[in-house]
């Protein structure tokens, strides 16, 4: 399927902005777990759990999708992981289970750190 000039720029800055969205979720879910392991339990580990679950409401709002994945998909007929996304296919794939269990993780060290000790 043959896309105009505009269609592939429009993807292409939609593949930037998605990038760059998970490049600030990972500082956000890094910084958590590492606030945890440090028994850190400050303001920024706190506001790291607001947006997990905003982020949470708005996968399970467009049916586990990011919007900008929908947006994308009117762009690119590509059933690859990671059509929408500048990250390795395999990446892409399993986003979703390898981030979950890293916020399960912290989230367990959380209620360790506020209770156990």
């Amino acid at each position: 399927m043959k896309h105009s000039r505009k269609e592939e720029t429009n993807l292409t800055l939609i593949k930037i902005a998605h990038t760059l969205i998970w490049v600030f979720f990972n500082i956000v879910i890094f910084y958590m777990l590492y606030a945890v392991i440090i028994n850190k339990l400050d303001v920024w580990l706190w506001l790291g759990y607001g947006l997990i679950v905003l982020e949470g409401i708005i996968l399970l709002i467009f049916n586990k999708m990011c919007p900008l994945t929908i947006m994308a998909r009117k762009y690119s007929s590509s059933q690859k992981h990671n059509f929408d996304i500048y990250l390795p296919e395999w990446l892409a794939k399993y986003n979703k289970q390898i981030y979950s269990g890293i916020v399960l993780i912290t989230l367990v060290l959380t209620v360790y750190q506020l209770y156990m000790k």
